[in-house]
């Protein structure tokens, strides 16, 4: 990849095409760091791949805020982010002890609130939700047993934060409690499978019952009711510690890296919807966001919010990523929660994939990204494309 010398050029002209809705040319969109060169400053380069960052900030969104006059980063979030009921969405003001576990551990921290128009009848119905993106913990050859402790290990303080803050309703990521090693079609992966009440269901129901929070907890499953087969699952765990049910991943990629068959085929649930203390939620696992009918199910089976815990990479799908969520919360007048883990994940041995490209030891770049939209095409900013992070968003079920 070139690297870019701001010195170079004194003006540069950026296109800027972001979620399917709007194209904007941006002039000067880097002003800030020609201005640092200008004054003798250090000429930085920028590369994407080497800190996996957006020319050097956590997000587009941060980088347009930073780079772009108020009343102009104004217009252009308008834009890329939508009016929800005619205002910016509002950040929320979090505890210190949330706070101040964000920068003791380093995970990034957004908080914002979803207006609604007050009604005269209805009492407003207002849920917290937090999402957790994350990267792994050790290097996929350490020891299983150190790997899975060390990913418990680093989910702890964002649980903390999330619990401190007041969530009702928290999700992690797709397979949160191992590396995606579905991409090696290696079996020795399978070791991480667990039952539904298993170690991960376990660990997760202290802070259900600490908290009074419903935990959404994908996982690789051992169905040891039906000769040990693997699923891909979530399992929702209730406020009160107990597992309220579970959804299976009903559609499976076949694509590039992805052939994860080889581990699962897809689940026997259908499109259940939870009922919950807190709303009726339903899981919409990964690959199943870009299939319209999937979606349009859980719909009509009375979803409030759709939770998409994911493990996706950017050369796969992250020009679609802003766009699936978005749409799907527009089509079928319910919140999307959308979740992705961050960082590389390199294996001892290669592997090909379907794509004909040769072999290699990583899947490419999990890009994080996590945030929610709502029905009225509003959207909060996303979390940072290279760290762990917790979004939380307040919505009011009334919109849907």
């Amino acid at each position: 990849m070139r690297k870019w010398n701001y010195k170079e050029k004194t003006k540069h002209e950026f296109i800027i095409i972001n979620k399917g809705i709007q194209t904007a040319t941006l002039t000067n969109c880097l002003k800030m760091e020609l201005e640092k060169s200008q004054n003798g400053g250090e000429n930085e380069l920028l590369n994407l791949s080497e800190d996996n960052s957006i020319c050097g900030y956590d997000s587009l969104h941060h980088l347009l805020k930073d780079n772009l006059k108020p009343h102009h980063f104004q217009e252009v979030n308008r834009l890329l982010t939508g009016l929800n009921c005619g205002k910016e969405l509002e950040a929320i003001a979090l505890p210190e002890s949330t706070t101040s576990l964000s920068a003791t551990h380093g995970f990034d921290l957004q908080a914002y609130s979803f207006h609604v128009d007050k009604e005269v009848i209805r009492e407003p119905r207002v849920v917290r939700v937090g999402l957790i993106q994350n990267s792994i913990a050790l290097p996929t050859t350490a020891h299983f047993v150190d790997q899975k402790k060390a990913i418990f290990e680093k989910v702890k303080p964002i649980l903390d934060a999330a619990g401190s803050s007041g969530v009702n309703i928290l999700c992690l990521q797709e397979a949160w409690m191992m590396p995606f090693a579905i991409c090696t079609r290696d079996k020795r992966w399978c070791e991480f499978a667990e039952p539904v009440d298993g170690e991960s269901t376990k660990f997760l129901r202290s802070y259900a019952l600490k908290y009074n929070m419903v935990i959404i907890s994908p996982i690789l499953e051992r169905d040891m009711n039906h000769g040990e087969v693997i699923w891909n699952t979530a399992v929702v765990i209730g406020n009160h510690g107990n597992i309220i049910g579970i959804h299976r991943k009903n559609h499976i990629p076949r694509v590039g890296d992805f052939n994860e068959s080889m581990y699962y085929m897809e689940g026997n649930t259908g499109h259940p919807v939870f009922e919950t203390a807190f709303g009726k939620i339903a899981v919409n696992i990964c690959y199943g966001r870009h299939h319209p009918l999937n979606c349009v199910t859980f719909g009509l089976n009375g979803a409030e919010i759709v939770f998409n815990p994911c493990a996706t990479v950017g050369e796969l799908t992250e020009a679609m990523w802003p766009i699936e969520g978005r749409y799907a919360a527009i089509a079928n007048s319910y919140f999307v929660a959308t979740i992705n883990r961050v960082g590389t994940e390199t294996f001892l041995n290669s592997f090909t994939s379907g794509d004909g490209k040769a072999a290699h030891v990583d899947p490419g770049y999990f890009y994080g990204s996590s945030y929610v939209s709502a029905p009225d095409a509003s959207c909060t900013p996303s979390l940072s494309r290279k760290r762990d992070g917790l979004l939380i968003t307040d919505m009011d079920l009334n919109f849907v």
